[in-house]
């Protein structure tokens, strides 16, 4: 999903900083970007390391000046057999509460600094109900993304900086998806979506481009849910 925003981005004009764990594939997409004759560059990010933040934020400060909009996209997935698992729950809160924990604070100390911007972060379903065979973790870093956004957003909205969350439904698996990469599993949950089918990456994209953009002045602290319909049902 995080290389569909970048790309849709790219397209409609943005100055895009790739930034990732995954420093192959992410200068990969940024070289990508820039080929396609947008403006990107690549910065190493764990998002999890708050020192990883500071760096990379001070380097893009450096090299641009300002940070307009900020998504806040890394994650891994709670989809693990072994659903009691205390190291698969730390991890799954390091990387996805804490992580945007920390992209909302050096994010919004750069966009104080420009007077305002547009702070999306990527929760999911999973932060607003239970599955059986997701890791409670998961649920509970993505149910704390969806609070910190609105947190953030009241805490920061006098500095005009507005903050949303976009809430997946069932996507292709993960990378770090066991469970939920099961076929059997997938047919199931396809059968539950009134949709009929699962989402695809450019349409949570789609989504945060609107959020991001100016088009939605006037939406602060708000969730998007793009899930075919599943949580309606």
């Amino acid at each position: 999903m995080g290389a569909a925003m970048a790309l849709l981005f790219a397209r409609e004009g943005a100055t895009v900083v790739v930034a990732d764990i995954l420093e192959k594939a992410g200068r990969e997409l940024a070289a990508a970007i820039a080929q396609s004759g947008a403006r990107s560059e690549f910065l190493p990010l764990d998002v999890s390391r708050e020192a990883d933040w500071r760096e990379a934020m001070t380097a893009l400060m450096a090299r641009h000046g300002r940070l307009d909009i900020l998504v806040n996209n890394a994650g891994v997935s709670g989809a693990l057999p072994d659903r009691l698992g205390v190291e698969d729950f730390d991890r799954l809160m390091a990387v996805n509460a804490r992580g945007t924990f920390l992209g909302l604070k050096y994010g919004i100390e750069a966009m104080r600094q420009g007077g305002g911007g547009s702070i999306v972060n990527i929760s999911s379903i999973s932060g607003l109900v239970g599955q059986a065979f997701v890791h409670m973790g998961y649920n509970g870093a993505k149910a704390a993304i969806h609070v910190m956004t609105k947190a953030a957003a009241v805490q920061f909205g006098r500095d005009g900086i507005r903050v949303n969350s976009v809430h997946p439904g069932y996507m292709p698996p993960m990378r770090t998806s066991v469970t939920s990469a099961d076929p059997a599993l997938r047919e199931r949950l396809m059968a539950t979506i009134p949709l009929g089918r699962s989402g695809r990456p450019e349409e949570v994209a789609s989504a945060v481009l609107f959020l991001a953009s100016d088009e939605a002045s006037y939406i602060t602290g708000a969730e998007l849910v793009v899930d075919g319909g599943f949580l309606a049902g």
